[in-house]
């Protein structure tokens, strides 16, 4: 804990200089600027874009069930943006924008309906075709297999990711994956962002599947215990990885060539005050967040502090699941977006119940910037904090930032110049973070398309195309973000200054994109 909490120190100490100065080295670069083997890419997941809900043999997973509830604003991902039928098409568009990778992950419920058994073949033919598509336009498959979409046939039998159970369906559904997909994909993430899907499911019920208890619950659930499911849940997620990571490395992995990770959400967490409360509290914060997944990843148990809060709600491992998880990774992906204030809340202990935050005595204030207070503010040094800590911690290990975009409110306008300042921003920052030993791989930004959004369905904007809902063939349409990015990967240079001529010269009203 000490030696974290002296790393965290010293990495907000030298970024709060260069955030008071606004000095950023990297504001004019180009790709030739990155090593040669860095990869540039954009994702989806499953839900979120495929559509065709019911087609072809897929059953409801735990997503499909929440937005059918009405939980996200009263969209469904039933359609979404047909790319279960626009593959080719959107596949294309990767090819024209210049991208080096999509990430996408697999729907567990298309391939294997009843989440355990006979695999469904018109499943595994759409993502033969698709994998095959991207392969042969050189673009290279970042694989995740888990982004929320529990098969609903597990979870109704047994409670999905709080029974021990899930360890050996999820194991099952793995290899499915390697055997049928790993000639040609090199990159497969097991769980996307658990230790938010964790809280989210578990904890205050706003995301599926919907478990929680009181007074913790956003919504009111059903069924669920808030003080420690969330746990379990985790642990569970953590030995399912370990488990299908464990079987690629020592079944797959020396015929295929491939790697294998998870991926971490990670805001960068920053002392509300300069006392010393705030400064322990931020990396009693960071252990919550990060270390909850990470600790056991590299050094095969919880972090001490949560040993010490959580106590016997917090699950143990045993000496052979410690050895089973410990080292269970080739390389770690990271979502990050904006980045948080930490206020020390120590007293909050005394309660006899706690939710996440309350067992980690902290209170989290997001950091507000210039821009609308719906968008992210552009705050790249929050990335630079995160990989620094990686390095500093964690032994630097190879890290692929799996998301990272700007948040805008839905509607026509292509202009989205904050998306290309964010856009311009990070990847800045990322190249100084490389510049200063960063083990990272590759940046792909969020998301290629407007894609249906876990928590508000179409309300909000991450992608680089827009997708017209209107039009009965969801044509696609190039944002500035598009071009600027495909302006960047083909080599041209880009500058700050270049950014904001461009935001001066928009002169054409958006809406005459869309005629």
């Amino acid at each position: 804990m000490m030696m974290k909490l002296i790393s965290l120190l010293l990495i907000n100490l030298v970024l709060m200089n260069v955030a008071v100065l606004g000095v950023y080295s990297s504001n004019y670069f180009s790709r030739d600027d990155f090593p040669p083997a860095f990869v540039f890419g954009s994702g989806t997941s499953a839900y979120q874009v495929e559509g065709a809900a019911s087609e072809d043999g897929r059953t409801p997973s735990i997503w499909d069930t929440y937005a059918h509830a009405g939980s996200a604003h009263g969209a469904t991902g039933d359609v979404a943006c047909d790319e279960y039928h626009k593959y080719k098409e959107d596949v294309q568009l990767m090819v024209d924008t210049g991208l080096d990778a999509y990430r996408f992950s697999i729907s567990w419920s298309r391939l294997i309906p009843n989440g355990r058994g006979p695999v469904n073949p018109k499943g595994l033919q759409y993502y033969n075709n698709l994998i095959n598509e991207l392969v042969s336009h050189g673009i290279q498959p970042h694989v995740t297999l888990h982004n929320y979409d529990l098969p609903q046939a597990l979870e109704d039998e047994y409670g999905g990711w709080v029974s021990r159970e899930i360890v050996i369906d999820f194991t099952f559904y793995a290899e499915v994956c390697f055997r049928e997909f790993g000639d040609r994909v090199f990159y497969w993430s097991t769980v996307n962002e658990p230790n938010v899907y964790v809280l989210g499911g578990y904890d205050q019920g706003f995301t599926p599947p919907q478990r929680c208890s009181p007074p913790f619950g956003v919504f009111s659930c059903s069924k669920g215990n808030s003080s420690s499911e969330p746990y379990t849940a985790a642990h569970n997620i953590l030995l399912a990885h370990a488990s299908a990571a464990r079987l690629y490395m020592t079944k797959y992995k020396d015929k295929q060539h491939g790697f294998i990770g998870l991926s971490i959400y990670v805001w960068w967490l920053v002392p509300l005050t300069d006392t010393k409360e705030d400064a322990i509290a931020t990396q009693r914060a960071i252990d919550f967040q990060v270390g909850w997944f990470l600790d056991p990843l590299v050094f095969g148990d919880y972090p001490t502090i949560m040993k010490q809060n959580v106590g016997s709600r917090l699950p143990a491992f045993t000496n052979l699941e410690s050895k089973l998880v410990k080292g269970s990774f080739d390389f770690i992906g990271i979502i990050h977006y904006n980045n948080m204030y930490v206020r020390d809340r120590s007293n909050s202990l005394k309660r006899e119940y706690r939710d996440y935050n309350l067992d980690a005595a902290i209170e989290i204030i997001q950091i507000q910037g210039n821009s609308s207070a719906f968008e992210f503010p552009i705050a790249p040094w929050g990335l630079r904090g995160v990989l620094e800590y990686f390095k500093q911690v964690y032994g630097n290990p190879p890290i692929y930032i799996y998301e990272n975009g700007q948040r805008m409110k839905r509607n026509s306008t292509l202009d989205d110049i904050s998306r290309v300042k964010y856009m311009h921003g990070y990847i800045g920052g990322v190249l100084d973070a490389l510049r200063n030993g960063s083990n990272t791989r590759g940046y792909f930004a969020w998301a290629f398309m407007d894609v249906f959004e876990l928590l508000d369905g179409f309300g909000s904007s991450y992608g680089l195309y827009y997708v017209d809902l209107d039009d009965p063939d969801l044509r696609r349409y190039p944002k500035q973000s598009a071009k600027w990015y495909s302006q960047f990967l083909k080599g041209e240079s880009i500058s700050l200054d270049g950014v904001i001529e461009l935001e001066k010269n928009l002169s054409t009203p958006s809406h005459a994109y869309l005629q």
